[in-house]
């Protein structure tokens, strides 16, 4: 199975929900990550995902459109802007939509901010459980 999950910039949501599912679904799962408008990795959502105990530092932020001739079973938007932004995809490209709030829009000292991108990751993760129990 191939999944893509999308969100803006490809630097904090979507890069700990490809980090999770990984971890989650191991080999069962092709997972890639992508953003309309991609950045950096930001170092919180590294962060957050080490605090899990899972590295992400290696993946990197990468353009949708590379993805465009990709065929996905799943295309998995975390972000609102993304998902008005999807393109479509080849291919079966079942498509689901999540709405998590930007970590990175946080104000306030590393705390604070470290705590918003691990409750987003908390989030992500509930939702990737209760997803992989429908499809593997």
């Amino acid at each position: 199975m191939k999944v893509l999950i999308l969100c803006t910039a490809n630097s904090a949501r979507s890069q700990m929900g490809e980090g999770l599912l990984r971890h989650l679904a191991g080999d069962k799962v092709e997972v890639y990550s992508a953003g309309a408008k991609p950045s950096t990795v930001n170092p919180f959502a590294v962060r957050a995902m080490q605090n899990r105990g899972i590295d992400i530092s290696g993946q990197r932020s990468e353009h949708l459109a590379q993805y465009l001739e990709t065929e996905f079973d799943y295309v998995i938007t975390v972000c609102d802007q993304a998902a008005d932004a999807c393109p479509h995809f080849p291919g079966p490209a079942q498509r689901i939509h999540w709405s998590f709030p930007d970590p990175a829009a946080v104000d306030g000292d590393d705390s604070l901010i470290l705590a918003s991108f691990e409750a987003v990751r908390d989030g992500l993760e509930e939702k990737l459980r209760d997803w992989i129990k429908t499809v593997l």
